[in-house]
């Protein structure tokens, strides 16, 4: 649970950072943003793996590539359920799941767990 808690506040920073600088990405408050974080967590878990799976032969062809257009659409899956979070459209979509990939993964890196590995 800890481990979504702190994918979630990267996710959150991610996406308050793609607000400010991807135009077309709007987010009205500060509780929406946090929404907006935990929700991309769920879908990311349950939606995503499926949206990977059919379109892996595509993926595959784009040497993964794709995967942008992917979490584009998740981030416009919550933009579409949650009210106050907007994204107009796929290009501004593209962009801030860039963003708030980098911001994720830098985000992992700083809170890596090391002591399991030796």
């Amino acid at each position: 649970m800890l481990k979504f808690l702190v994918r979630a506040v990267f996710a959150a920073i991610g996406l308050w950072i793609a607000a400010k600088i991807v135009p077309g990405v709007e987010v009205e408050n500060t509780g929406t943003l946090v929404v907006a974080a935990i929700l991309l967590g769920v879908v990311n878990a349950i939606v995503r793996p499926v949206v990977f799976i059919l379109t892996l032969p595509l993926t595959i062809v784009t040497l993964g590539l794709f995967l942008l257009v992917v979490n584009a659409a998740m981030i416009g899956l919550v933009a579409m359920l949650l009210g106050g979070f907007h994204v107009d459209g796929l290009v501004p979509g593209v962009f801030a799941a860039i963003v708030t990939g980098v911001v994720s993964w830098i985000g992992n890196m700083i809170a890596r767990d090391d002591r399991g590995r030796r």
